[in-house]
């Protein structure tokens, strides 16, 4: 990823495109074809550029003076009828374009790793909660599959992300081709494996950006989603769920025993500033009339800075579900630290059964779970000595009331609809993944 954001890398594209429309120009019969082999070996200086810029502080005139200088009476030929955009618009659609393929390749790998987990532990009970607040029983493969399916989601935005910002613009200075005919674009683009914008400005119009830089926002908040989610089930009185705690690693510069959610925590950090490049390039949207350049500063921050972050998001989340450290054992105990309150709505619907107004049964439930709370007696245990509910539900009704099996009945089917049969194979990264400490 940084490589693709790189100083040479831009240049790098600049330079092609700048040959592609000598080759488009050469073959609509505009430009001598027999100066192209010595256009095809042009070249840049970097720092012939940066020299070139202190001069004219201008981008583009600084690359095409460096390019000019490799070629001599070529350079004619380089730029010709084409406005800066032309260029660095197209370029960097290019750009972006490698970056999702990164990107893409970052959830290939994070979707199948939680298909694993959410089948792994299909069947592995533990409490649900809402409000922070005991619920009802769920299992941990119920919510990585519900994770595995929001990130399928990510997927099919980022491919559509991908799609509106894999576009090209060569239609001059402000877009009306009046200095390079729409079949010149027709040809980059087509050489550049871009299609050419259907109507543009002097630029790419910025809501492609947008959608692009929001999707990488969308992805950034889910993965703080369940991130927190893991912070949450590490806390010492509940430890669920503890992120990679490695050999010799230090929680703490005072206390030693701390083993700290901090990758987590970096994780939901980073997507605070994902969501803030989102509303920049929302911003970067309204220009003045055919353009202005108020969105190139900010730019230059936003979209590398949003595809490295992600990626390395990416990453870190990967690492943290690979390695995650999960305790059955802990599940159960808090499932039945508030000693049977967690089946108080099944109690609720088996008097409703028995022909109980809901009011009235709702009120004979809630005494007894209010009274447990307060003096820690079972659940249970109230409810078998309270002449309310025995009138309706006999012992051997109510033990068959508390039993963990009826909240796992349809765990399969949920499973069946999400596809999740038999284990997923996990591709590896192309590439050299990012740190995960010293960031």
């Amino acid at each position: 990823m940084k490589r693709i954001w790189s100083a040479e890398n831009k240049f790098d594209k600049w330079l092609q495109i700048e040959i592609a429309a000598c080759e488009a120009w050469a073959k609509l019969g505009q430009i001598p074809r027999e100066v192209m082999p010595r256009i095809r070996k042009a070249t840049y200086d970097k720092e012939r550029i940066a020299a070139f810029l202190e001069v004219t502080h201008h981008d583009m005139t600084a690359f095409t003076s460096s390019v000019a200088e490799s070629l001599g009476e070529e350079s004619r030929f380089i730029h010709l009828g084409l406005t800066s955009s032309d260029i660095m618009d197209t370029a960097l659609s290019l750009q972006l374009v490698e970056a999702a393929s990164i990107l893409e390749e970052d959830l290939a790998i994070i979707i199948p790793t939680l298909e694993n987990k959410a089948i792994e532990h299909k069947y592995t009970a533990m409490i649900g909660r809402t409000h922070g607040v005991h619920a009802e029983p769920t299992t941990f493969g119920l919510k990585m599959a519900l994770w595995s399916e929001e990130m399928k989601r990510h997927a099919t935005r980022l491919t559509e992300a991908k799609k509106i910002i894999s576009v090209g613009k060569i239609s001059g200075a402000v877009g009306t081709y009046a200095t390079v005919p729409p079949k010149v674009e027709d040809l980059i683009c087509q050489r550049l494996g871009l299609v050419p914008a259907p109507i543009s400005s002097q630029i790419i119009q910025r809501d492609r950006h947008a959608q692009f830089v929001t999707t990488l926002a969308l992805i950034a908040s889910s993965l703080e989603k369940f991130a927190t989610e893991i912070r949450g089930l590490q806390r010492t009185e509940i430890l669920e769920a503890e992120e990679p705690f490695r050999i010799g690693q230090t929680g703490s510069s005072a206390m030693p025993h701390k083993r700290n959610p901090e990758l987590c925590e970096r994780i939901c950090g980073l997507a605070r500033l994902m969501r803030g490049y989102a509303l920049t390039s929302m911003e970067n949207i309204s220009l003045w009339h055919e353009r202005d350049i108020s969105h190139s500063s900010a730019e230059r921050i936003i979209l590398p800075d949003s595809c490295l972050a992600l990626d390395y998001m990416l990453s870190i989340f990967t690492t943290v579900m690979q390695d995650l450290k999960i305790y059955p054992d802990n599940m159960r105990r808090n499932l039945e630290c508030t000693k049977g309150l967690i089946f108080s709505q099944k109690v609720l619907l088996s008097l409703i059964d028995k022909g109980i107004s809901r009011k009235e049964a709702y009120e004979i439930v809630q005494d007894n779970a209010m009274r447990a709370w307060q003096e820690k007696i079972g659940f249970l245990q109230l409810l078998e000595a309270d002449n309310r509910i025995t009138a309706h539900l006999n012992k051997n009704e109510l033990a068959s009331i508390f039993s963990y099996d009826q909240y796992l009945k349809h765990v399969d089917d949920i499973f069946k609809r999400l596809e999740l049969i038999t284990p997923r194979e996990i591709p590896q990264k192309n590439m050299e993944e990012a740190p995960i400490v010293g960031w």
